[in-house]
């Protein structure tokens, strides 16, 4: 009977191609992680659909804290939907209920309910999301692309 010894150097190769194909398979798990929808309706980068426009009364801001964004029915009865990310270095801004106001709790920057500076640091006015009304009169926020805008301008209203 012949026994067979493996070499410090073959047994040390073996462990190196096992740990490569552990490795190899690991990133290819990781990498069709990406080739699927990376998120669904109701989640950030998704759609929301927030119900019938008619229950949202004019002059509220409303957070959705699932979409990272505030959904602003103005005075005239205008829609945006505000992504609550800060210009100037993407701290998240809350509203101000008593000054009706974004105050940015990092350095300070202010915008108004449409989102336009009032305070810098920020130069540019927040970012929208796309917002649409539907025939049934439910209004649809797509979260999937900001909106960056340089000023604002009453395009960026939705009216139903």
């Amino acid at each position: 009977m012949s026994e067979s010894k493996t070499s410090r150097k073959d047994f040390m190769n073996i462990i190196w191609g096992a740990a490569g194909l552990l490795a190899a398979t690991e990133l290819s798990l990781v990498g069709l992680r990406f080739l699927s929808p990376r998120s669904a309706d109701g989640e950030f980068g998704g759609t929301f659909n927030m119900g019938d426009y008619n229950q949202i009364p004019a002059g509220s801001v409303t957070p959705v804290e699932a979409g990272r964004f505030y959904l602003v029915r103005m005075e005239d009865g205008g829609f945006l939907a505000v992504y609550r990310r800060c210009t100037h270095l993407g701290c998240a801004v809350p509203f101000d209920q008593s000054t009706r106001q974004f105050v940015c709790p990092c350095h300070g920057s202010e915008f108004m309910m449409d989102g336009d500076v009032l305070n810098q640091p920020a130069t540019r006015p927040l970012d929208l999301f796309e917002l649409s009304i539907t025939d049934a009169g439910d209004i649809v926020v797509d979260t999937r692309k900001p909106i960056e805008r340089n000023k604002i301008s009453p395009e960026h209203l939705t009216y139903a």
